[in-house]
């Protein structure tokens, strides 16, 4: 590990000073040393824990670093964004992401190559290529447990597909092509599953838009207080080329929502992810929109970015602004 340069030597060197937050256990970092290791102006770090990281991080702040780098996959972003959130407040310092995950669909949205490397992204830095992308926030309302930020949500069965998803990467499949083995399987599973077949199970989800608390749209399908699928996202991008949210894609939080798993709705699911999205769709079932905040209350487990967590009722909004660098 990376002696940390001291403020005078960084000063007096004139560089930009760089936190690394590197995961060893990602897919692409497995055997391999970390990137720009020689540098004194990287400080590389592998916290083991939430309270090791947040400890590192508050270092980088203290140390008042330009970069932060993240080498992993979306779900070391996910705790790097969760636990700098205390830290760095609404005021973050550049964020570069290194796609060395199983999956890294952040970098899909970000328009970054596969073999992005750190030296390729200061040298993007110097030329000036940035986007904004804010994260969701998911908020706790009982006022108990961590504020998660991520970039992907997803209750229902959606949480099916992380077994689904792992069981592609067994099979050598990973990043988008991943993504497609599980919808495939899923779109399979739904079709032609009995009713008991959990694929098929609808879960206790109340979802209102928090500004005036009306409830996010729903079909006579299903009852109104249960959901088969409800996705969460800020992307602008996504893998495989999808259009979920159709062409022209709004910034900000958008949601996409399947009131009950009609046989022929499920099979127009790829060409809804294709973009296709006529009116007798939404009439019978599947929704997509822009929403700003909402208060969700959700009767099972929930996915961000990878990660299940538990039930329970929370506010889910836009966190700050954060400024990644880009080609």
């Amino acid at each position: 590990m990376d002696k940390p340069l001291s403020p005078d030597a960084h000063q007096a060197s004139g560089a930009p000073l760089v936190g690394l937050i590197r995961n060893p256990r990602s897919h692409r970092n497995k055997g391999q040393p970390a990137e720009m290791a020689d540098c004194p102006t990287v400080m590389t770090e592998a916290p083991r824990s939430h309270a090791d990281l947040m400890k590192v991080l508050q270092g980088f702040a203290d140390r008042g670093i330009r970069y932060l780098a993240i080498d992993g996959g979306d779900g070391t972003v996910r705790d790097v964004l969760t636990c700098g959130a205390p830290i760095f407040g609404d005021v973050w310092p550049e964020l570069i992401v290194l796609p060395k995950g199983k999956t890294n669909a952040l970098t899909v949205d970000l328009g970054l190559p596969r073999g992005w490397t750190l030296p390729e992204s200061l040298e993007a830095a110097e030329r000036g290529g940035r986007v904004v992308r804010r994260p969701l926030r998911i908020t706790p309302e009982s006022g108990e447990g961590e504020v998660l930020l991520g970039y992907f949500f997803g209750a229902g069965v959606f949480t099916l597909g992380i077994d689904a998803g792992q069981d592609a990467h067994r099979l050598g499949a990973f990043n988008s092509l991943a993504v497609g083995v599980t919808i495939a399987w899923g779109i399979v599973q739904t079709l032609f599953g009995r009713r008991a077949n959990p694929w098929r199970a609808l879960t206790p989800m109340r979802l209102v838009h928090a500004a005036d608390g009306t409830d996010l749209p729903h079909s006579q399908h299903g009852r109104p207080g249960e959901r088969f699928i409800t996705v969460a996202t800020t992307f602008e991008r996504f893998p495989l080329g999808v259009k979920p949210f159709g062409p022209q894609v709004q910034p900000g939080l958008k949601f996409g929502l399947i009131d009950w798993p009609l046989r022929w709705l499920v099979a127009m699911v790829p060409a809804i992810l294709l973009g296709f999205f006529p009116d007798f769709v939404a009439r019978n079932g599947a929704h997509r929109l822009a929403t700003g905040a909402v208060r969700a209350d959700i009767g099972g487990d929930f996915i961000l970015d990878g990660e299940a967590y538990g039930p329970g009722r929370f506010l889910i909004d836009e966190g700050p602004e954060l400024r990644f660098v880009v080609p």
